[in-house]
C-alpha cells in the first residue's frame, strides 16, 4: 500500500515539480495552496502519512500549520517534512520543536526529497 503524502505550497510548480519527483516514488499525492487548506484536508482526511510543507504561504503558513497540527494532537501520526527557501537556524529550530521531521531547501534536488520522503515515511 503506498503512502499519502500532502504537498502544501502556495507555487503550483512547486506542488507538481514535488508530485512527479513522488509519484516516481510510488506515493500517491495529495495538493493544498496553503495552511488552512491543508487543516481543512487534514481534518477531512485521516490517512495521510506525511506532509511536505513550504514555510511562506497565505492565509496560514507553514509554522502556524505545525503549531495548529500540534495543537490539535495530529503530529503524533503525521511525519511533516518541511521544503522551504527559508534556511536560517532559528526558523529550523522552531520547526523542529513544534514536530517537523526533517527540513529541505529550495530548489530541491529529487534524489534527496525521495530518500528524504522515505525515510520519514518508513519505506
Amino acid at each position: 500500500m503506498s503512502k499519502r503524502i500532502l504537498v502544501v505550497d502556495d507555487s503550483q510548480s512547486i506542488r507538481q515539480h514535488v508530485r512527479t519527483t513522488l509519484a516516481e516514488g510510488g506515493f500517491e499525492i495529495l495538493e493544498a495552496v496553503d495552511g488552512l487548506d491543508a487543516l481543512q484536508t487534514l481534518t477531512t482526511r485521516t490517512d495521510i502519512d506525511v506532509v511536505i510543507c513550504d514555510v511562506n504561504m497565505p492565509r496560514l503558513d507553514g509554522l502556524g500549520l505545525l503549531d495548529e497540527l500540534k495543537a490539535k494532537g495530529a503530529m503524533a501520526r503525521l511525519q511533516v517534512l518541511m521544503l522551504t527557501t527559508e534556511g536560517q537556524p532559528a526558523m529550523m529550530q522552531r520547526a523542529k520543536q513544534a514536530g517537523a521531521k526533517g527540513w529541505i531547501v529550495k530548489p530541491f534536488k529529487p534524489p534527496l526529497l525521495l530518500a528524504a520522503i522515505k525515510k520519514i515515511a518508513g519505506q
